[in-house]
C-alpha cells in the first residue's frame, strides 16, 4: 500500500530495485523516465490499451481484426471459467496484469484445482498497487479471457517482436525466443541490423543472427499505426507462418526496473523518450 507522496515513493521504489538514484525532476535513463511517466502521464486511453480485452477494439478499428488472435470466452470471474468447454489447447490470461497466464497444450494433463486457484488469486490482485504504481493499470476491470493457443510448426515456442516506439515511430526492436527451454533475447534496429551485445539484466543474449520475417515492413507499419503519439509504448507482434498476430501494448516495460546490459544504453534510449510539459496549473497531463 502507498503512503508516501508518489514523487517520493516512486523515487524509493526506483532506488531499492534498481540500485540507482531517480531524480523525477530530471530523469535521465530509459527506466527514470518510465518513473516519470507512471507519476504525470495519466491519459485516459492507457487504460483500454492496457486491459488485455478492452484493447482489442483499438486494434480492430486501427489496423484491422485480422491482427487479433481468435477470442474464445470472457469471464467476469473464476467460478465462470469451464474447462470442458474450452478446446483441448488454449490460453487464459487476466487482462489486468502481466505474467497471469495460463498456457494449456494439453487438457488433459491440467490440474483443474490449482488451475482456478491461480485465477483466483490473479483476480484478487491490482497491477497498479501490487508494485511500481503503474498508472495506466489502475482502473482496469479484472477479468480473464480464453485465446486460441498459437504455435509455429517445428519451434519449441514462437518470437515475441517487441517493438519500442517514441513519439509514435518505431527505434529498435526487442526478440524474445526460446522461453520454455531457456529464455534468450536480442536486440535489432529498425533496419533488422543487429545490436551485437545488448540484452538486458538477468536475460542471456542470444547470440545468432535471425533471419528478417519476410513481411517485416508490414510489421512496422502495424507497431507504428498503433504506437499513436504516445511518449512511449511498446508494441508486442507475433509472426506465425507469415501471420502477424498482436500480442500487447505496454507503458512500463518490467515496471521500469530491469536495465539494459551494457549500461550505456539506459542513457542511449532514455534519449528517446521526449517528456511532455505538464499544463500549467495542472498535475498531470491528460491528452495526447
Amino acid at each position: 500500500m502507498q503512503f508516501l507522496p508518489i514523487k517520493l515513493y516512486l523515487e524509493s521504489y526506483y532506488e531499492y530495485y534498481v540500485e540507482k538514484k531517480l531524480d523525477l525532476d530530471n530523469p535521465i535513463e530509459f527506466n527514470q523516465k518510465l518513473q516519470w511517466l507512471k507519476a504525470y502521464y495519466r491519459v485516459p486511453l492507457l487504460t483500454q490499451l492496457v486491459d488485455k480485452y478492452e484493447v482489442r477494439e483499438y486494434v480492430q478499428k486501427t489496423v484491422g481484426v485480422k491482427y487479433l488472435n481468435e477470442l474464445i470466452k470472457v469471464y467476469s470471474k473464476t467460478s465462470e471459467v469451464s474447462f470442458d468447454e474450452l478446446p483441448q489447447q488454449f490460453v487464459i490470461k487476466a487482462v489486468h496484469g502481466y505474467h497471469f497466464n495460463l498456457i494449456v497444450e494439453n487438457k488433459d494433463e491440467l490440474n483443474k484445482i490449482k488451475s482456478k486457484l491461480l485465477m483466483t488469486k490473479w483476480m484478487s490482485k491490482n497491477q497498479y498497487t501490487r508494485g511500481g504504481l503503474e498508472w495506466a493499470y489502475k482502473n482496469v476491470t479484472p477479468k480473464l479471457i480464453a485465446e486460441k493457443y498459437l504455435s509455429e510448426m517445428g519451434k519449441a515456442s514462437i518470437n515475441d517482436y517487441k517493438f519500442f516506439c517514441f513519439n509514435g515511430e518505431p527505434k529498435f526492436i526487442q526478440v524474445d525466443l526460446d522461453r520454455t527451454i531457456e529464455h534468450l533475447r536480442c536486440f535489432y534496429d529498425l533496419g533488422w541490423n543487429k545490436i551485437e551485445g545488448l540484452t538486458t539484466k538477468g536475460i542471456k543474449e542470444y547470440k545468432e543472427t535471425l533471419e528478417k520475417p519476410k513481411n517485416y515492413d508490414e510489421m512496422v507499419a502495424v507497431a507504428t499505426k498503433l504506437a499513436n503519439k504516445f511518449p512511449f509504448v511498446r508494441v508486442d507482434l507475433y509472426n506465425i507462418n507469415g501471420n502477424i498476430l498482436f500480442g500487447e501494448m505496454t507503458f512500463y516495460p518490467t515496471d521500469g526496473r530491469m536495465d539494459f546490459e551494457p549500461d550505456e544504453y539506459n542513457t542511449t534510449f532514455g534519449d528517446y523518450i521526449t517528456l511532455p510539459s505538464i499544463p500549467k496549473g495542472q498535475k498531470y497531463i491528460t491528452r495526447l
